[in-house]
């Protein structure tokens, strides 16, 4: 899948369909999962539905379920500051002044 040519609705639903199936993978049930994240067991059927959740669910829930380091990749660490590239030309400089030829 190539996540640019899908829209919008269909990412949020693909990500409620990878929580529901970690979850399922952890063994772990809708109730126990909003208990242990501290939201409420509609926000988390939402959530795996592709029907939306605020982030602050998103972020209790992968907590609870040990996967914080999804959101990571959301926005990883910038390692370089483009303000410290060094330059890899030379400063331009102004084109030099036309002198007038006067009439003699």
């Amino acid at each position: 899948m190539v996540a640019i040519l899908q829209s919008t609705d269909e990412l949020v639903c693909q990500l409620g369909a990878d929580l529901k199936k970690l979850r399922l993978l952890l063994a772990v049930d809708r109730r126990s999962l909003a208990l242990r994240a501290g939201v409420s067991l509609n926000a988390i059927k939402r959530l795996e539905n592709g029907e939306g959740a605020t982030i602050s669910t998103l972020v209790k829930v992968l907590r609870s379920l040990d996967r914080l380091d999804w959101l990571t990749t959301l926005a990883p660490k910038i390692t370089v500051n483009p303000l410290h590239i060094p330059r890899g030309h030379a400063e331009r400089q102004r084109a030099p002044r036309r002198v007038k030829k006067s009439a003699e």
